[in-house]
């Protein structure tokens, strides 16, 4: 048996031209970037109705703020004292700390 009558019967073999094979090449490379542009969206969409479903049926718990922790807690004198040296000698007594609070 021959091997054209083997590849012939298995995939037909057309006779294109370089152009007609580039712009075949076009409308497939068009149809693949398009499937996947699709997919992507459809991912996007069930990504976003999945965190609305979970905000919906599991909503976080909001947690009251403690009194204690909204208080400013100043810093002890001698801390405050060395931070304002330190940056005393560093800026060359151009800079000074205003207010030094505990975070």
């Amino acid at each position: 048996m021959n091997l054209n009558v083997i590849l012939s019967s298995v995939a037909p073999v057309a006779d294109l031209s370089n152009g007609e094979k580039f712009i075949e090449a076009l409308i497939l490379m068009a149809i693949g970037m398009a499937t996947v542009f699709v997919v992507l969206l459809i991912i996007i969409g069930m990504g976003k109705a999945l965190i609305a479903l979970v905000n919906k049926f599991f909503p976080e718990e909001v947690k009251p703020v403690a009194k204690a922790a909204q208080a400013v807690q100043t810093v002890d004198q001698n801390i405050q004292e060395a931070i304002n040296k330190a940056i005393m000698t560093l800026s060359g007594g151009k800079q000074s700390a205003q207010k030094i609070e505990k975070l």
